[in-house]
């Protein structure tokens, strides 16, 4: 059997839940298209009736959707983002939103570790809540070598969180004396996926739309050094091990690379619109598929058993990234 036909009946089963996931996301417009898709993913793993099938004729195709069209999909995020709009935002806001990714990065890591949280968890967390979500669990997973269930709990949080900002932070909106750029800034600096980010700032208007964007893209931005990083010391831990045998991953993951280059041309080539949004649809596309199978290879009674310790980790997160991101907009 080829390997086309080996994956044939995982790409399906993703492919039939983007497209119930995008009629979702058309009937309520608050619940982004990718939310929808992790969404659809966890409940199609929790079936008894399909259990069989994604750990059979299903898990070839579902691993290639979370590995490879993850990759695919990362390259073409770089698109979405021109260094001339990151500019745009000024110094201080620039600043302050590179140093929120890094401290968030930090100190998520640091408090995984304190908790003990297993395997790779704790730098996946890290790298989820505090880049952009999902997709960025896909990218550092891939690097690092974790498996569809490693990343299985990560991906859980932060779309728990990601979700529960949605309704939060307008919520807030007022009370904390927002106006609509504050509240725009705020989002795009706090909230982690970037549908999640559009579902949240929108309720504003389109200014507050187009600053949390653009302040989200530029966290999307810090991807490439981090995850590249999370390359380099594999690399070299590979390298210093006692397995000569073991292929050893480039220095730099070859899709990073594709993300800096494509950020490179959407920064100085005037790319066509139409090109522009034929990119963001199979982006979206190769994402959602990807991403409905992190989320098959979730089991709910597990992580409830289990998942506590993740659980704090993750809300600890949460919360700091959001106070982090509220004191950048005063300094603002």
């Amino acid at each position: 059997m080829t390997s086309t036909r080996r994956n044939l009946p995982g790409l399906v089963i993703a492919a039939v839940a983007v497209l119930v996931a995008w009629a979702v996301h058309a009937v309520l417009p608050a619940v982004p298209l990718l939310t929808a898709c992790v969404l659809l993913g966890i409940l199609i793993g929790q079936l008894p009736a399909t259990r069989r099938l994604l750990t059979g004729a299903a898990k070839p195709g579902l691993s290639f959707a979370a590995k490879r069209l993850m990759r695919i999909g990362v390259v073409l995020l770089g698109l979405k983002l021109s260094l001339v709009d990151v500019f745009s935002l000024g110094w201080v806001t620039l600043v302050s939103t590179i140093l929120i990714v890094f401290v968030t990065f930090g100190a998520t890591l640091w408090f995984g570790r304190l908790l003990k949280l297993p395997g790779h968890e704790p730098l996946l967390v890290a790298t989820g809540f505090s880049i952009c979500g999902a997709s960025a669990i896909g990218a550092m997973g891939g690097v690092v070598r974790a498996d569809e269930k490693e990343q299985a709990t990560p991906v859980a949080l932060v779309t728990l969180c990601g979700t529960l900002a949605i309704f939060v932070l307008p919520a807030l909106w007022h009370p904390l004396g927002l106006d609509a750029t504050q509240f725009g800034h705020w989002t795009g600096a706090s909230v982690h996926d970037v549908g999640q980010v559009v579902a949240t700032a929108q309720i504003a208007g389109p200014s507050a739309l187009a600053v949390a964007l653009v302040v989200k893209l530029t966290r999307v931005l810090m991807l490439a050094p981090i995850v590249g990083v999370a390359g380099v010391i594999v690399s070299r831990r590979d390298a210093a091990s006692a397995r000569p045998a073991t292929k050893r991953p480039p220095l730099i993951p070859l899709f990073v690379a594709g993300f800096v280059a494509a950020v490179l041309v959407r920064t100085l080539i005037d790319v066509p619109a139409p090109v522009l949004a034929a990119a963001d649809t199979l982006q979206t596309v190769l994402l959602g598929l990807a991403l409905v199978a992190l989320g098959a290879a979730i089991r709910v009674t597990s992580l409830v058993r289990t998942g506590w310790r993740a659980l704090i980790v993750g809300l600890g997160s949460w919360v700091l990234i959001a106070a982090l991101a509220f004191g950048a907009v005063q300094l603002g």
